[in-house]
């Protein structure tokens, strides 16, 4: 096994500098490898040490884990009081790096969810064990398909460094606007949106407080002005978008829809 072969901070420092270029969808499909290969690496998260088996190659880059994961840990290890009680979701899990750490570090319900690939599965649930984790619950959605459950019911969406395609953005906030606007409480009931009990400031400084349902996202890849494409998709869709620092965002259903 061998150490992880980049820091988050080299990432960060690159992004920042320069946009970077992403293989669309449909393109290089002639350099898939035909046959999966793997690396396991071992890479620091806050107070511990995870060993993350992942793809040498994944079409939609499930492969790799990106500088948004590890920001996000720190920040949600920063502010773990909004994760308690919650059932959360997370999207694009990828390697599950980030569902694992909270569930080993903050012990929070989480369920991980990616494209409708078995590979990606198998991965995540590899993952889980080579941590000393039973398996999480897990779903197979690829976005903008129908979703497994007409009734969703976690409190919680979070995400880091999805907005890899624009192509799709579309798909993202279809899935994203269903989980929040057809969000129930997990006893049936329809949930009236309340307040989180911890207040936040956001980018300017104003006191915010977070609502149930909510979907929280880390982004720290740069591609120039396509990831305003998505915010204001957000917007069009009826979503609110606030910006807490940190490149982190807070999304909820607007509350003049």
């Amino acid at each position: 096994m061998e150490a992880a072969l980049f820091s988050p901070s080299s990432l960060f420092h690159e992004a920042e500098d320069h946009d970077e270029q992403v293989v669309g969808e449909g393109e290089g499909e002639s350099q898939y490898p035909s046959e999966q290969a793997f690396v396991e690496r071992i890479h620091a998260f806050p107070g511990m040490d995870l060993k993350i088996r992942e793809f040498s190659f994944h079409y939609l880059n499930a492969n790799l884990l990106w500088p948004g994961t590890f920001a996000f840990c720190d920040w949600l290890v920063q502010h773990k009081s909004l994760l308690r009680g919650q059932r959360i979701l997370e999207l694009g899990s990828g390697t599950g790096a980030l569902a694992i750490f909270l569930r080993k570090s903050l012990g929070v319900d989480i369920t991980t969810s990616d494209c409708d690939d078995e590979e990606v599965e198998e991965n995540i649930a590899y993952n889980c064990r080579s941590n000393g984790l039973e398996l999480l619950p897990h779903i197979r959605h690829s976005w903008g398909d129908v979703f497994p459950t007409c009734a969703p019911d976690w409190d919680l969406v979070i995400a880091s460094d999805i907005l890899l395609y624009v192509k799709q953005y579309a798909e993202l906030i279809k899935t994203l606007t269903f989980l929040l606007n057809c969000y129930k409480q997990k006893d049936g009931k329809v949930h009236l949106r309340s307040p989180f009990t911890m207040g936040l400031t956001d980018a300017s400084g104003k006191v915010i407080q977070l609502q149930q349902p909510s979907f929280l996202m880390s982004w720290k890849r740069r591609i120039g002005k396509d990831e305003q494409l998505f915010f204001n998709g957000c917007q069009e869709a009826g979503l609110d978008v606030v910006h807490l620092g940190s490149r982190v965002y807070y999304i909820s259903p607007s509350k003049i829809h």
